[in-house]
C-alpha cells in the first residue's frame, strides 16, 4: 500500500468520523480539527485551524487547562480512554456549554508532541442520566413517603391495640364494682316482700340505677375516645346561652353530690357564646363530676363563666379537694392516666382527656391550676371561631 493511499484512507477515516477529532502539538495550538468537530462547536470549516485549545474550553477551566496541558507534555503523557468519572464540557463558538466525553492519544513526529484528541458530545445521554436521576429521587421520595404513612398508619394500629388491651385491662377492673353492687343488690331487694320493707327496696333500686349509670359514664367515655382517635367528632358550632346549660347541669349533678357540698356559679360578659353546644356540655359534665368527686363533704365547688366582645369567652372549674401534684400534672390529660393520689377512687382516666380534645376541637385549650391539698382549678380558653 503506497504512502499515498494511505494519506488518504487516513483522510476519509479522519474527515468522515461521527465523533469529533482533533489534533493539537504541544503548544496547544490546534493543528488539525475534522468536520465533525467543527460542528460540535458550532465552527465553519477550519476556522479551529491555528486556534488554541482554550478556545473549546469553558473559560473557568480554561487557566487550569493550561497547566494541565503543560504537564502532560512535561513527561506525563499517556493514553486516556473515555469514561474516567471526570466530568468535562465544551464550549461553543456563541459562547454556550454541552458536555463532552473526550479520549486521549498521545505521539510524535519529526521531533514534536501531538496529542489526538476524540470528542463524543453526551449531552443526549447526560439528559437521560438526569432524567433517570430525577426519577430515581421521586420514587425515592414516593417510597419514603409510603414508608412515613405506613410507619403512622403501624403507630396508629398499635395506639389502638393499646387502647383495646387498657380498655381491657380497665373495664374488668372498673366493671367488677358495679356490677357486683347489682348483682348483691337485686338478690336483695327480692328478700324484701313486706311494706315495711318499702324504704330498703327503694335504697337498692337507688344503688342499682347508680351502678348502672356509672357503667353507662364508664362505656361513653371510650365510645367518646374511639370517635376521637379515628376522627369521627363533628363539631357543629352554634350560638347558645352558656349560663343556660351549666345551670342545668348543676341541677342533674346534685344528685351525685356528697353531704354539704354546694356549687356557685356565675356569668360575666355577654349572654351568648358560639360553640358546640353538646361537646360543652360533656365538658362541664366533666369538670363538676370530677370536683364532686375529689372534693370532700361540705365542701363548695365554685364555676364561673366569662363571654367577651371579640368572640372569646372563658370557663373555670375550681374545687378544695385532694389536689394535684406537679408531676401528675404533666400527664394529666393523657389517656388512662391517674394521680398518684387517687388511686383508691374509681375512675377510667379518660375524662380530662376527652375535655381537653374536646376543648381542642373547639380552638379552645385547657389548663390546670393545682396543688396538693389545696384544691384544683381548671380554667378553659375558647378562641373565637372564624
Amino acid at each position: 500500500m503506497t504512502s499515498n493511499t494511505t494519506v488518504q484512507q487516513f483522510d476519509a477515516l479522519f474527515n468522515n468520523a461521527a465523533i469529533g477529532i482533533i489534533i493539537v502539538d504541544s503548544s496547544g495550538i490546534i493543528t488539525k480539527a475534522n468536520q465533525y468537530a467543527h460542528r460540535q462547536f458550532g465552527y465553519h470549516t477550519t476556522e479551529l485551524i491555528g486556534e488554541q485549545i482554550e478556545i473549546l474550553i469553558p473559560q473557568r477551566y480554561a487557566h487550569n487547562h493550561i497547566e494541565h496541558r503543560k504537564n502532560y507534555h512535561g513527561g506525563n503523557a499517556h493514553s486516556r480512554p473515555m469514561g474516567m468519572g471526570i466530568d468535562l464540557f465544551g464550549r461553543k463558538k456563541d459562547g454556550s456549554e454541552f458536555p463532552v466525553e473526550v479520549s486521549l492519544s498521545f505521539y510524535k513526529k519529526d521531533g514534536n508532541e501531538f496529542v489526538i484528541s476524540f470528542i463524543n458530545d453526551i449531552t443526549i445521554r447526560k439528559k437521560a442520566e438526569d432524567s433517570l436521576l430525577k426519577l430515581n429521587e421521586e420514587l425515592e421520595q414516593k417510597v419514603h413517603e409510603r414508608t412515613a404513612s405506613l410507619q403512622e398508619a403501624l403507630e396508629k394500629e398499635k395506639e389502638l391495640n393499646e387502647l383495646k388491651s387498657r380498655f381491657v385491662s380497665m373495664a374488668s377492673h372498673e366493671f367488677r364494682t358495679p356490677l357486683s353492687t347489682i348483682l348483691s343488690s337485686a338478690y336483695l331487694v327480692t328478700k324484701y316482700e313486706t311494706t315495711d320493707d318499702q324504704g330498703k327496696r327503694e335504697k337498692h333500686i337507688q344503688r342499682i340505677v347508680s351502678s348502672v349509670n356509672m357503667l353507662t359514664d364508664i362505656l361513653n367515655d371510650f365510645l367518646s375516645v374511639g370517635k376521637i382517635e379515628e376522627g369521627k367528632i363533628q363539631v357543629r358550632f352554634s350560638e347558645f346561652d352558656m349560663g343556660d346549660i351549666i345551670r342545668v347541669l348543676i341541677t342533674e349533678m346534685q344528685t351525685i353530690m356528697k353531704p354539704g357540698q354546694s356549687i356557685e356559679y356565675s356569668h360575666e360578659g355577654n349572654v351568648h357564646v358560639f360553640l358546640d353546644a353538646t361537646l360543652l356540655k360533656h365538658i362541664v359534665m366533666n369538670l363538676i363530676s370530677n370536683a364532686i368527686k375529689f372534693s370532700p363533704e361540705k365542701s363548695v365547688i365554685h364555676i364561673r363563666s366569662f363571654s367577651y366582645v371579640d368572640g372569646q369567652s372563658m370557663l373555670t372549674v375550681k374545687d378544695s379537694g385532694l389536689g394535684i401534684s406537679t408531676d401528675d400534672q404533666e400527664h394529666l390529660f393523657e389517656r388512662f392516666f391517674r394521680g398518684a393520689n387517687v388511686t383508691n377512687i374509681q375512675g377510667t382516666g379518660l375524662g380530662l382527656h376527652i375535655v381537653a380534645k374536646y376543648a381542642e376541637l373547639m380552638n379552645g385549650n385547657i389548663v390546670c391550676n393545682s396543688e396538693i391539698g389545696k384544691g384544683t382549678e381548671f380554667v378553659i380558653n375558647f378562641r373565637k371561631n372564624n
